[in-house]
């Protein structure tokens, strides 16, 4: 191993915003898009794939319940394995190769035929998508300019509603009888998230490798060719001449692989207060969010009789309402701070939930107004939920970024996202009031409890380099760290 100094963290975060940040941005970004997709196609179909007819024998508890879970499983599977990839072999080669697992899962679930078959493919998808989030939001991280990373960051993780909003009026038209055959319908739906996902294949291939990886990775010649021509682009989108930095400089020693061992010690010896902190905010959030998407068309059909093809009229006011949070407030998150926007956010939306759970108990709501209130709870807990990505991504060293996403997505997610469609399909199957309201109150107290953590241990990140916040474990020296 050889010891290089270099200046690429500090080319790369004094670039102004430009043309070439909005292609990484639409490049990887949209995948999130169709994890939203996903998530709410299920969800919206679950009532139809039960009814005779649909071409799988299948019910709706095992459509939001053991599929769902499945989906979440293989997503923290994904997340592992590919993060271990991702961290190992670079960024680029494994977005890249996540998406491919994604589509070929996706269409292979429009072709299902058995209950057996579906719920394969449903674990296949989750296993691209969680590769998906190690890969990305490490890359995305890595790629933006500290002025801007909390705000792009929050907003690119919040297209997942987007995804969400666009599958729910989706379904509306899939579902219609008059339009499609009741086993041609929802089968279109995941046909068309493969489409979509094969359009962004086309964009990500012009996303470059992250010159931080290829630095630390033996790599140095091409991390300069890299962000040269990363600067190159810029000037020529901006007409402005970018600034010296040539003096906020590290050293790094170089090295090509880490092992697992030097992960968890990193996590468990090094920053425990930051470990507690991530895996507190992912419990939180997929326990909320979870346990409730999955469900919320069998809440809406059980508990108030809503039409199979008139859900998603429903899901598209909820899921618009969360894509609004992250897009108003994400620019809060680089300019009040981390801590108590995100605190903020998981308090806020805890308290909200609680509010609607005792409404939902007592009788006094209607689809409508149950929306209402989910759209103001998801409003807030969008920012939240988003930030956790964020947080995970920025508070631990370069070398193990996507190993500590996939970390605390995997244990998180299955933690919440497993036990929470579960349990949460379960309680709302009868649909009495009483049962569902306590899936609200645990999926409120679940955020309460991570809002205090953030409190407690949140580290303040705005306006910081990566660098700054945890130090890689390769440096040796530092010239001058950006402040």
């Amino acid at each position: 191993m050889q010891t290089i100094s270099t200046d690429i963290p500090a080319r790369l975060d004094r670039l102004p915003w430009s043309r070439w940040h909005w292609m990484v941005v639409i490049g990887l970004g949209s995948v999130w898009i169709l994890d939203g997709l996903e998530v709410t196609v299920v969800g919206s179909v679950a009532s139809r794939l039960a009814e005779p007819g649909s071409g799988v024998t299948i019910t709706a508890a095992q459509v939001s319940g053991i599929a769902a879970a499945m989906y979440v499983a293989g997503a923290g599977v994904g997340a592992l394995f590919f993060g271990w990839l991702t961290d190992r072999f670079g960024r680029k080669k494994l977005f890249l190769i996540t998406l491919a697992v994604y589509l070929f899962a996706t269409a292979m679930t429009a072709l299902s035929f058995s209950m057996w078959w579906f719920i394969l493919f449903r674990f296949l998808t989750g296993f691209g998508i969680g590769g998906e989030y190690a890969a990305i939001n490490s890359a995305i991280d890595e790629l933006i300019p500290r002025k801007y990373r909390g705000r792009i960051d929050i907003v690119i993780n919040g297209t997942f509603w987007l995804g969400a909003t666009g599958g729910a009026l989706l379904s509306i038209v899939a579902l219609n009888t008059d339009l499609f055959a009741p086993n041609i319908g929802w089968r279109l739906t995941f046909a068309l998230g493969a489409i979509f996902g094969l359009i962004i294949l086309v964009v990500r291939r012009h996303v470059p490798e992250s010159p931080r990886w290829q630095f630390i990775h033996e790599r140095e010649d091409e991390a300069e060719q890299t962000v040269g021509a990363i600067e190159e682009q810029v000037e020529a989108d901006t007409g402005r001449e970018l600034t010296d930095v040539s003096d906020q400089r590290i050293e790094v020693k170089q090295r090509h692989t880490i092992s697992f061992r030097e992960i968890a010690a990193v996590m468990v010896r090094h920053y425990p207060k930051r470990s507690v902190l991530g895996l507190s905010l992912f419990i939180g959030q997929a326990f909320l969010y979870n346990a409730i998407t999955f469900n919320y068309a069998l809440i809406l059909s059980k508990s108030f009789g809503v039409a199979d093809d008139r859900v998603g009229y429903y899901f598209a006011v909820l899921c618009f309402g969360n894509f609004l949070g992250p897009l108003l407030l994400g620019r809060l998150f680089d300019t009040v701070g981390r801590k108590p926007m995100i605190a903020g956010c998981y308090l806020g939306s805890a308290v909200l939930l609680f509010g609607t759970a005792w409404l939902f108990a007592g009788g006094m709501l209607s689809a409508t107004t149950l929306t209402a209130c989910w759209t103001a709870v998801l409003f807030v807990a969008s920012c939240g939920a988003s930030a956790a990505y964020l947080t995970a991504s920025e508070i631990f060293p370069m070398e193990t970024r996507a190993m500590a996403i996939a970390f605390f997505y995997a244990l998180g997610t299955v933690a919440g996202g497993v036990a929470g469609p579960l349990v949460f399909a379960k309680l709302a199957a009868a649909g009495d009031l009483g049962k569902t309201a306590l899936a609200f109150a645990i999926g409120a107290t679940a955020m309460f409890l991570a809002g205090l953590v953030e409190l407690a241990y949140g580290v303040r990140a705005e306006g910081r380099s990566l660098e700054d916040i945890a130090q890689p474990l390769s440096v040796t020296a530092v010239a001058k760290t950006p402040s």
